[in-house]
Parts: structure tokens; C-alpha cells; sequence
């Protein structure tokens, strides 16, 4: 069984003992959900007020990637990342339903969490860009394939987390992904902090 399949398997898992269609719809359910989406329902100057009171909790930076069924790499920056259970191993991130990455993503059943460090300013800018852009992404970007999946390993990550689709959930105009771990590792250890964002901006974490 292939990882898309095994993402299917999962969500039906769910289906058979209860979980509502609602809140766990399938891989390809998601991806025609986020053609759908809905237009935001607050005024552009509530949201900026959202925004600006959320961007006081301080949240690490991740870039998300996979192999593409082209073979082509994809990914895209990612702040809404947290772990999220030990038994079993899971993890979970969010993606806007306006994503042209995840598609892409979805369909590879599979994807490596990268972890950025403090110095990984630039990258992260990199994979911000959208893909509708045209622009590559992993232009000049080092990378390997990861043991369990072949999503792209980025070099200088503080810490890659391979995974597996475990389930999607709907979250107003996101999506909410968790990922099965299947491999992972902390490579820099503590030779480097973590590219913390807090208040728009990029921040450093300062020992006392």
C-alpha cells in the first residue's frame, strides 16, 4: 500500500469507529475542500486586529516538503506546527485551504517536517513565496531524501521529522494535518537555536 493509501486507510479507520465525515474527510475530499473554500467572513480590518493579538504567542518556523508524483520536490513554509501525541507518534500542522502546495503534498501521502534554524532566515523566506508563482522553490536548496518517505531532508534543518498522512480535519480556511512519525532526528543538537517568529518578524533566542 502506497502512502496516499495508507492516509485513505486511516481516514476510514476513523469513518468505521464513529469519527464524523465532517471533521475527517478523506485526502481527496480535502483537496476538492480547498477549491471550495469560503471568502474570509470578517472585515479586513478585524482581521488585522486577529492578527495583531495572535502574533504575540511566539511560534517556531518549519518547512513542509514531499516528493512530488512528478518527482519534483514541493513545500512550503509553515509556523502553525506542534506535536501532538507519543502513542501513537503523532504530529500536526496547518495548511490554508488556498494552498497550492498541499494538493501536492495530499496526494504524496507523505512529508518531512523540517525544523529551521536561526540561520535559515532566507530559506524560509524561499519557501514562503507561493507556488502559483511559478518560482522554484528549491533553487540552490541542499537537501536529501528522507529514510521512510524520500520527502526532502533539508540540510542545516535543526530537526526533520518524516512522516506519514495520518488523518485531515477541516478548521474554517484551514486544514488540519496529522502526520504519523516514521523517522526522525535533531542533527545540529544544540549548535544552533531555533528561527523563532513572533510579531511578524524573525527573532533569536537569547540565553540569560
Amino acid at each position: 500500500m502506497g502512502h496516499e493509501g495508507m492516509a485513505v486507510a486511516a481516514v476510514r479507520y476513523l469513518r468505521a469507529v464513529g469519527a464524523p465525515l465532517s471533521v475527517a474527510p478523506t485526502v481527496e475530499e480535502a483537496v476538492l475542500a480547498e477549491e471550495a473554500a469560503e471568502p474570509a467572513l470578517q472585515e479586513a480590518a478585524e482581521n488585522r486586529q486577529l492578527r495583531d493579538a495572535l502574533g504575540h504567542f511566539a511560534t517556531g518556523i518549519t518547512v513542509i516538503t514531499a516528493a512530488g508524483e512528478d518527482g519534483q520536490p514541493v513545500g512550503f513554509a509553515c509556523q502553525s506546527f506542534s506535536s501532538l501525541s507519543l502513542d501513537p507518534p503523532l504530529i500536526c500542522f496547518n495548511v490554508a485551504r488556498t494552498s497550492t502546495s498541499w494538493p501536492r503534498i495530499a496526494r504524496a501521502g507523505a512529508f518531512c517536517v523540517n525544523v529551521l534554524a536561526d540561520d535559515q532566515g532566507e530559506l524560509c523566506r524561499s519557501f514562503a513565496v507561493s507556488a502559483s508563482t511559478g518560482a522554484d522553490k528549491f533553487a540552490g536548496v541542499a537537501w536529501q531524501a528522507a529514510p521512510a518517505t524520500g520527502s526532502p531532508r533539508l540540510e542545516g534543518a535543526l530537526a526533520w521529522v518524516d512522516c506519514t498522512i495520518h488523518a485531515v480535519h477541516t478548521g474554517g480556511d484551514h486544514l488540519i494535518v496529522l502526520g504519523r512519525i516514521r523517522e526522525l532526528a535533531a542533527p545540529r543538537g544544540e549548535q544552533a537555536g531555533p528561527l523563532v517568529f513572533y510579531r511578524s518578524n524573525f527573532r533569536q533566542l537569547r540565553e540569560q
